[in-house]
């Protein structure tokens, strides 16, 4: 990627090319371009309006926008295309959860979802407070799981049902799914 993305935080006109971005990240034969794809494991939404409009809406929580910067270089910056998203939402004592995130699968692998990822601890750091960023992320995408390891993520050994008979995150494809916690400290390292 010659231009680093250009950062801002998502708004309620945002939703539409949201949505596209997410399910495009994550859900049906659009997917497979990238290497994020749960298409193998669920069918179905990803997200929905509702769910985009809340978090826009809930102060304790900031969707950051990844727009492509050689796009936006002289020109106005909310009409660059979205490259990718990702939530920071404050659960207080410190912690910050990190979602939602994804990278448009022609974006992948050029540095973008790590910028991402960097600018959602810089705003849950500085702007929410948090000293530790949380994730929650498929067991089975291991590969996933170690890309976050090797940004600082650990396994908490904590797990979470994954919520089966909710279709607004999908309709399993598989009987075994459930999601590990990790976590990273923000804190300044010395």
């Amino acid at each position: 990627m010659s231009h680093s993305p250009v950062f801002r935080f998502a708004i309620l006109s945002d939703i539409e090319a949201l949505l596209d971005l997410v399910e495009s990240a994550y859900r049906g034969q659009r997917s497979r371009a990238g290497w994020t794809t749960e298409a193998d494991m669920l069918e179905g939404q990803r997200t929905d309006r509702a769910e985009l409009e809340q978090l826009i809406a809930d102060p304790r929580a900031r969707i950051v926008l990844g727009l492509d910067g050689a796009e936006a270089d002289g020109a106005d910056p909310g009409r660059a295309p979205l490259l990718g998203c990702v939530l920071a939402k404050s659960e207080g004592e410190g912690v910050a959860h990190i979602g939602l995130f994804a990278v448009r699968p022609t974006a992948q692998a050029r540095g973008v979802g790590r910028a991402l990822l960097e600018e959602a601890e810089r705003v849950s750091r500085t702007e929410l407070g948090a000293s530790t960023a949380k994730m929650t992320v498929i067991e089975q995408r291991l590969e996933l799981i170690a890309w976050y390891g090797r940004r600082g993520y650990a396994a908490t050994g904590d797990t979470e049902p994954f919520p089966y008979g909710n279709a607004r995150f999908g309709i399993p494809l598989r009987a075994d799914l459930r999601f590990v916690v990790l976590a990273k400290s923000l804190r300044a390292r010395a």
